[in-house]
């Protein structure tokens, strides 16, 4: 009987290629202040995910200019060398960081020369090189994700974030002017999609960062290009409107941006499918909306803004129906925000009143109270014509089904004849 050939021995991997925290091979080395090398998404998740403060094997504490890694070329190169010949799948080499010493040096000397182009110039090619390359499941090296500043300012060391907000930073802080912002997306035409990159980064900080660079870009762009925007771009900034624990100046910018894409091209019909709707009503339904948190009045009145704008679609009104406290809430803010989220929300229920009554949702408004919330607005009168011209259209459109309200007095009735 043939005998099988033995199977080969299994490779022995050098100690020292291995990480001390997940012990396996080591595809980017990184040495710590402390001595020890670790993988760099290994460790990057201890520091900065994870929120620890010391070296893992050692236990000694990191101080704050301790927290960035220093590559390990040599032993990097090691390891590649060693799985080329040992028929190991070689692991690609990883991007260069970037020298955060270098963003502030062209930033300086361009302020003290009195002119920026420059420093736009590398600062837009940062962005959009680590935009394209940065993972969105890894946190950015040297900052804890959780952290954000004061929104617009200038890192007072480069080595307190990574060189990318840096770089996202300093554009925001240059302020440039609508003419500048059009040289810099007609030189780069790929600089909002690397903005909407940034977006998915786990960094509240740098999405703060773009989201303002978006809004001042979207603000110098033509109707036309505004209209070509991309999903990743309209879903992006959905994100940032659902995430209440970025500040509620970085939601309202967002609803800014929102707001600014939604009536040009498909960009209603991509935000709707982006849950654009929820993530509204859910903000109209938090507690800040109308108080000081999550952005108070401004932002409810941003919202209903963005929802008049999705109503426009039949994918808008079947979502915000579909919601179970879709017309509640829309009808709460025509009567608790400001005349300009009073006349949104009136808008928005009269498109779902014209285009959507089916017998359900009739029913519903009458149960929600949206339908003695109309009535209210007729009565008072203080939010305006075209509101309460509206509130009676629709009374009038339905009055059949919501005659036998107790909401509706016999004036109404008279008001509104079969």
């Amino acid at each position: 009987m043939e005998r099988s050939p033995a199977a080969p021995a299994p490779v022995e991997v050098p100690k020292f290629f291995v990480c001390p925290i997940t012990l396996e091979v080591m595809r980017d080395p990184v040495t710590l202040s402390s001595g020890i090398t670790y993988d760099r998404d290994s460790i990057e998740r201890w520091l900065f995910t994870d929120g620890h403060g010391d070296c893992p094997v050692t236990k000694l504490s990191l101080g704050a200019d301790d927290l960035e890694p220093t590559p390990n070329h040599t032993l990097r190169r090691l390891i590649q060398s060693w799985c080329a010949a040992h028929a190991v799948e070689r692991f690609p080499t990883p991007r260069p960081p970037v020298d955060a010493d270098r963003v502030a040096a062209i930033v300086d000397g361009a302020k003290k020369k009195g002119g920026v182009p420059e420093a736009v110039e590398f600062l837009v090619s940062v962005v959009k090189k680590h935009a394209a390359s940065t993972s969105s499941s890894k946190p950015l090296a040297g900052c804890g994700s959780q952290e954000e500043p004061m929104c617009g300012a200038v890192p007072d060391s480069p080595k307190a974030c990574s060189p990318e907000e840096a770089a996202l930073s300093i554009l925001h802080s240059l302020k440039l002017s609508e003419a500048s912002l059009k040289r810099v997306l007609e030189s780069s035409d790929d600089f909002v999609d690397a903005l909407a990159s940034v977006l998915r980064w786990p960094s509240y900080r740098a999405r703060t960062y773009a989201m303002h660079l978006l809004k001042a870009a979207l603000s110098a762009m033509q109707p036309s290009r505004l209209s070509s925007a991309s999903t990743e771009l309209v879903e992006g900034v959905v994100m940032v409107v659902a995430d209440r624990m970025l500040s509620p100046k970085a939601i309202k910018v967002a609803l800014h941006v929102l707001c600014r894409l939604c009536p040009w091209g498909r960009n209603r019909i991509k935000a709707v499918e982006a849950g654009a709707v929820a993530a509204l009503v859910e903000l109209l339904l938090s507690d800040g909306c109308g108080g000081k948190s999550n952005g108070g009045k401004r932002a409810g009145e941003l919202a209903a803004v963005a929802i008049d704008h999705l109503c426009g679609c039949a994918e808008g009104r079947l979502e915000l129906v579909a919601h179970p406290a879709g017309l509640a809430v829309v009808a709460r803010a025509a009567t608790r925000l400001s005349p300009m989220a009073t006349e949104s929300a009136v808008r928005a229920l009269h498109a779902v009143a014209r285009h959507s009554a089916t017998p359900a949702v009739l029913q519903e408004m009458l149960a929600v109270g949206v339908v003695a919330r109309l009535l209210y607005l007729v009565q008072a009168g203080a939010a305006g014509d075209r509101p309460r011209e509206r509130a009676r259209e629709m009374l009038k459109m339905h009055v059949r089904v919501w005659r036998g309200s107790p909401c509706y007095l016999a004036s109404h009735l008279a008001s509104y004849p079969c």
